[in-house]
């Protein structure tokens, strides 16, 4: 499925990354999600995880699903954290900061691990090393 990704901060991810927990579990399970909406949920199946791959194919997540009312069809939001950086493409075109807000990405559902904070470093960005 191809949809717009929108990412922002949440109150919890916030309060976690703030509070120096960003190598907890309570910190991947809030941030290390997907929220898509109840139509496009349902028509992927209702999966407990998804792959999100940015358009040029080049980078790519596995994260946890939630289901909400809070975005639209379509759209998915992402918390501001690690694992959206993944996906979110780094041009700036001159602005200074990338697009946190409409870029196009797939999703799929999937079963690949859900990183966590280290090891998205250690695997993701490091190359597996």
């Amino acid at each position: 499925m191809e949809a717009l990704l929108n990412t922002g901060s949440t109150i919890e991810e916030g309060r976690l990354a703030k509070g120096g927990s960003k190598n907890t579990e309570d910190y991947m399970l809030e941030c290390a999600v997907c929220w898509i909406a109840p139509e496009d949920f349902e028509a992927m199946g209702s999966p407990e995880k998804v792959k999100i791959t940015s358009m040029d194919g080049k980078h790519t997540v596995a994260v946890y699903t939630k289901r909400t009312d809070s975005v639209r069809c379509g759209h998915v939001f992402m918390p501001r954290a690690i694992w959206a950086n993944v996906i979110v493409d780094p041009n700036t075109f001159s602005t200074g900061s990338p697009l946190y807000k409409g870029s196009k990405i797939t999703l799929e559902p999937t079963n690949d691990e859900v990183f966590s904070t280290e090891d998205v470093v250690l695997k993701v960005y490091a190359g597996g090393k």
